[in-house]
């Protein structure tokens, strides 16, 4: 069963979304990012306040996952807000995160996500893949055409960005953080089998195994346009230096899955990412009934069913999906909207 502090974070969170959301529709508008980087295009999503509901319909909804309701195309309310860039996990999209995009919205965000080409739902160009460094640049060129298209940058406050990542997105968020890879270590550790699952996953994609490829994924990928970050669930802590996770002074909220169904394991993830972290500016959270799973959207009734058909095995991705998952996201939600308004109230003063 839930436990009542999700129960109680959920009727807390609905009040507040009511209060901020009763003259307030989700625009939805497709979103394609120009920039010199033809090779490996970007396109994905930006969800947005409207004052429009009419044409209020589902999207981003199929038989296995329910939509979010939202407002196509519609003209935005005038003003800037607080912009949250959003990062799926592996061979998932931009749609993952939508029930966070929407309940954002709700709270006065502008959201915007993409499809990392390599690692998503249907772009797994080997090459994209390996070239994992170009992961967090993808974030970082997603932010560039929200600045720099006149209707977009019309809606963000450029002074107050946040990010939000779920697994391999999470990791892609500690990079834009200032989590810088360490080849040497890495190769160390996986070669002693700690971490075999993120290890197996890097070597299938030739992640770091020519000297070029170490170096590139070295650098500095860090995005100090990025005034505080939500960490998912991450995999690939051991990839990291040490030296450089405590050198991060960027407000970071982590939330780790302690439900086991994933194949990661927090004792070589998250809780050890938190305890390399400066505590002044993190923040960790471990509810006792949340699956990895439990950051993607809320499961139709015959999802499972579905899944078990269709992909055998993938149905535990809708395992305790419904109800359970919708309380599992008010309190996510509410934690979030938390930690960026903190990080605000910081810059504002």
């Amino acid at each position: 069963m839930k436990n009542i502090l999700h129960i109680a974070a959920l009727g807390l969170c609905l009040a507040a979304s009511n209060t901020a959301a009763s003259d307030v529709e989700t625009g939805l508008a497709a979103l394609a990012v120009s920039d010199d980087r033809a090779e490996r295009p970007l396109e994905g999503f930006v969800w947005y306040p409207t004052a429009q509901t009419a044409g209020a319909q589902t999207h981003h909804g199929n038989p296995v996952w329910q939509g979010i309701t939202a407002v196509a195309d519609a003209p935005p309310m005038p003003g800037k807000r607080p912009l949250v860039v959003l990062s799926h996990g592996m061979y998932g999209n931009a749609m993952n995160q939508s029930w966070l995009a929407d309940g954002l919205v709700d709270a006065g965000f502008i959201v915007a996500a993409v499809h990392h080409p390599g690692t998503s739902t249907w772009m797994r160009d080997a090459d994209h893949a390996r070239m994992l460094w170009d992961r967090p640049r993808d974030i970082s060129r997603l932010i560039d055409h929200m600045l720099a298209d006149p209707a977009l940058a019309a809606q963000v406050d450029a002074d107050q960005i946040f990010m939000a990542g779920h697994s391999l997105g999470g990791f892609t968020a500690v990079a834009l953080a200032g989590g810088r890879f360490d080849g040497a270590a890495y190769r160390a550790k996986c070669d002693s089998a700690i971490g075999e699952m993120v290890c197996g996953i890097f070597d299938r994609w030739d992640v770091a195994q020519t000297p070029e490829d170490v170096a590139q994924m070295e650098q500095d990928l860090s995005d100090p346009r990025i005034k505080g970050f939500a960490v998912f669930d991450l995999g690939g802590t051991q990839s990291f230096s040490a030296a450089s996770l405590a050198a991060i002074d960027t407000p970071m909220l982590v939330i780790g899955a302690p439900i086991a169904n994933s194949g990661l394991e927090l004792d070589i993830e998250s809780r050890v990412l938190v305890q390399m972290l400066p505590a002044a500016s993190t923040r960790y959270l471990e509810p006792e009934d949340l699956s990895h799973f439990d950051f993607l959207g809320v499961c139709t009734p015959r999802a499972v069913d579905i899944l078990a058909s269709e992909e055998p095995g993938d149905e535990v991705i809708c395992q305790d999906g419904g109800a359970a998952r919708q309380e599992d996201h008010a309190m996510i939600l509410q934690e979030v909207v938390a930690s960026f308004g903190a990080s605000m109230a910081v810059l504002q003063n």
